[in-house]
């Protein structure tokens, strides 16, 4: 079923040769230009239109009203709501962490410059829902928010004809449990315009335009960030979701298997890679992937991913050439099943985030890990982070001299705007010195 690629005794960069979804985002971007330009010149009612004509289903307000929301906390199957509830505190704990602190630095005396961090004023958080429910991803989009002290946060997610043009009541519910009240049944690229523009809406309440949308959708939510990028800021365009392994001899197959299988699970077009030195690994693997696939729920759709040619199983010769094979993949979710995996695991330079060892699964880190699950996929971890804290928070940097440090420096700044061809700027602190 999972091609084979084998790289032993190769020499060949691997970025080469490795799988990798085909993703044509621009195709997608000509797709989705109408309806970002029909939001912008007919608002609410273009989203409206938009969600009907694409999601089947009109709400009768775009605003979710807060008894709704109510509702459906009120509603929440008691173990999920355990879940969610245990989800967020350890989001929390994790995040909590990643607070910013301002740092002032005196360069000389008199002369100082401070890092003074701001957070986004507001703030879109597009949540999904096409084949799954998410509400994972309210809990991983509005805590690392919230930490940051965003003080304007809103959620958009997809209108449900299932559920009466209403967002699913599970994601419903994880926003109130967040406390978060502001939440439009809209999804697609009409939802990420109404982001960007803002609108007013029918009942005579708007949705007022944010200064960033995060939260992964599919590729034409994806196209629409890139298309709004500049009016808005973005996190990052999220492509389909991936997963690397890298085992050895000691890996369980039956763990391996079952981790590849539970990335497929979400999407036709979800990548599944295992890295190994081991034959006797892969041959494991696939029969156990067989095995599994009988006893799983979605097997068309793991079984189109994993057959897909964004999906292999890379051979090597030692962990040293498989770590540059999962450096130069980059992936979103990488699982490391060796000897000495944590050792190996902080040798690893390009990754959304690492899952060490047989107890360390990706889905744990999709629910409560406590780590976060919004991530960068095709090859962008190589340069990106996933979604944090840091993402929601903005570096100022506070420039205070008086007098006598600008004396100081003056001759240095005037020779060297002087040796730019910049007049003027040798002016403005020379206008200052004088007597």
């Amino acid at each position: 079923m999972i091609r084979r690629i084998d790289l032993r005794g190769s020499h060949m960069d691997p970025r080469e040769v490795l799988p990798r979804a085909a993703v044509d985002v621009e195709q997608a971007a000509a797709t989705v230009a109408p309806i970002v330009d029909d939001v912008r010149e007919r608002g609410a009612q273009a989203v409206l239109d938009w969600t009907e004509r694409l999601d089947g289903v009109r709400p009768a307000s775009l605003r979710v009203p807060a008894s709704a929301i109510a509702d459906a906390v009120a509603g929440l199957d008691p173990a999920v709501r355990a879940g969610l509830d245990e989800a967020i505190r350890r989001a929390r704990l994790v995040h909590a962490d990643q607070r910013r602190v301002d740092v002032t630095t005196v360069v000389v005396p008199g002369g100082s410059v401070t890092e003074h961090w701001v957070p986004v004023a507001r703030v879109g958080l597009y949540v999904p829902g096409g084949r799954a429910v998410y509400p994972s991803s309210v809990v991983m989009n509005v805590v690392p928010a919230q930490i940051a002290e965003v003080a304007s946060l809103c959620v958009v997610s997809p209108a449900q004809r299932d559920h009466g043009g209403l967002p699913h009541p599970t994601i419903l519910a994880a926003c109130g449990l967040l406390g978060i009240d502001e939440v439009y049944a809209a999804g697609g690229a009409q939802a990420v315009a109404m982001l960007a523009f803002g609108v007013d809406l029918p009942d005579g309440q708007r949705c007022e335009p944010v200064d960033m949308v995060t939260g992964p959708g599919n590729i034409y939510v994806t196209a629409a960030k890139r298309l709004l990028k500049g009016r808005v800021g973005i996190d990052s365009e999220a492509g389909p979701t991936e997963v690397a392994v890298l085992a050895d001899d000691t890996a369980d197959p039956a763990h391996v298997a079952a981790d590849l299988i539970s990335q497929a699970e979400h999407d036709t077009i979800a990548a599944a890679v295992l890295v190994t030195t081991s034959p006797q690994l892969a041959d494991a693997v696939e029969a156990e992937v067989q095995s599994q696939l009988s006893r799983t729920k979605h097997v068309e759709r793991i079984s189109e991913a994993l057959s897909g040619s964004q999906s292999g199983i890379v051979l090597v010769d030692e962990i040293e050439q498989g770590l540059r094979v999962v450096d130069a993949y980059a992936a979103e979710h990488l699982e490391i099943h060796t000897r000495d995996a944590r050792a190996v695991a902080m040798r690893v330079r390009n990754a959304g985030a690492i899952f060490v060892g047989g107890h360390a699964p990706v889905s744990l880190g999709d629910y409560c890990a406590g780590s976060n699950h919004v991530l960068p996929t095709g090859g962008t971890a190589a340069h990106c982070s996933g979604l944090s804290v840091q993402t929601f928070l903005r570096g100022i940097h506070v420039v205070d001299y008086d007098r006598t440090a600008l004396e100081g420096v003056a001759d240095h700044v005037v020779a060297l705007a002087l040796a730019e061809d910049l007049p003027g700027h040798a002016a403005a602190i020379t206008i200052r010195l004088q007597d």
